[in-house]
């Protein structure tokens, strides 16, 4: 009886096909979380040095996240409540989702070509700026486009063995992409730690470290994210028919890719060329 009424009680909840049974608190949560921590940045560019609410903020933020994800991993493995439509809501879902971090970084771009098609009197009517000594493109810049050019063959790579059911070659391609994340990261904080200039010198500096540094952030966001795909697949999580965490992933990190080609062309080669 007791199932019944939860039966009923769930058609009475359900408005439509894409309806998840239990109502989540986390985008709620994180909402706040974020204008928190966008407060204390704030107040932390105003010169309150001391305030700790920046970092409280940073936890809070990534225990949500956690949990937000966990309750969804739950409702596609035991719950199964991810049906076809679902996943189909959740496709489109994450499809708007790139589009906004590709308008994201079309901010910095337009920065950047902005600053360099029309240099003004202020950085010496040049680009880059009279004084910047710039990454030489064909050094770490190169290497590292190699490295992710690598690592999204290695994750079609894991894709395609999914399809095809092939366990051992799904594990080898994750873990050829995990590595490859952190060796980039490793390069770019190497070439971090040898730059001739800093963020506040002029427009170049601040362009540069913000548009490489968000980039960084999202190869970070990637790597944990297919380290998670990795641990679930050895959770037998996924299947060859439902396993659109690891599309999403898979998504994610192409995404990455293709902005950091834009980034080194544009960046990196094109816009040394006007000064050399």
């Amino acid at each position: 009886m007791k199932n019944f009424f939860n039966f009923k009680l769930y058609m009475f909840m359900q408005k439509h096909s894409f309806h998840l049974v239990d109502l989540s608190p986390w985008p709620f949560l994180i909402s706040v979380s974020i204008f928190s921590g966008t407060v204390s940045l704030l107040n932390f560019f105003h010169g309150y040095k001391n305030d700790i609410s920046i970092i409280w903020n940073f936890i809070l933020l990534s225990f949500i996240l956690f949990t937000w994800w966990r309750d969804l991993v739950r409702e596609s493995t035991l719950g199964g409540y991810h049906t076809s439509l679902v996943q189909k809501s959740l496709r489109f879902g994450m499809f708007l989702f790139i589009i906004s971090e590709i308008c994201f970084f079309f901010a910095f771009f337009w920065a950047f070509f902005h600053n360099s098609l029309s240099p003004s009197i202020e950085v010496g009517g040049i680009w880059p700026p009279k004084g910047i000594l710039f990454f030489n493109p064909w050094f770490i810049p190169l290497v590292n486009t190699l490295i992710l050019l690598l690592s999204g063959c290695a994750v079609t790579w894991a894709h395609h063995a999914i399809l095809s059911g092939n366990k051992n070659e799904v594990l080898k391609g994750l873990q050829w992409t995990i590595f490859l994340a952190f060796l980039f990261s490793f390069f770019q904080y190497l070439e971090y730690i040898q730059a001739e200039f800093r963020f506040s010198d002029s427009c170049y500096g601040s362009i540069f470290f913000l548009t490489t540094g968000f980039h960084g952030v999202h190869v970070i966001i990637g790597t944990i994210f297919l380290i998670s795909c990795f641990v679930r697949f050895l959770n037998f999580h996924f299947t060859i028919e439902h396993h659109f965490g690891f599309e999403s992933a898979i998504w994610y990190w192409h995404f990455v890719d293709i902005v950091w080609l834009f980034l080194f062309i544009s960046i990196y080669w094109w816009g040394t060329l006007k000064f050399a």
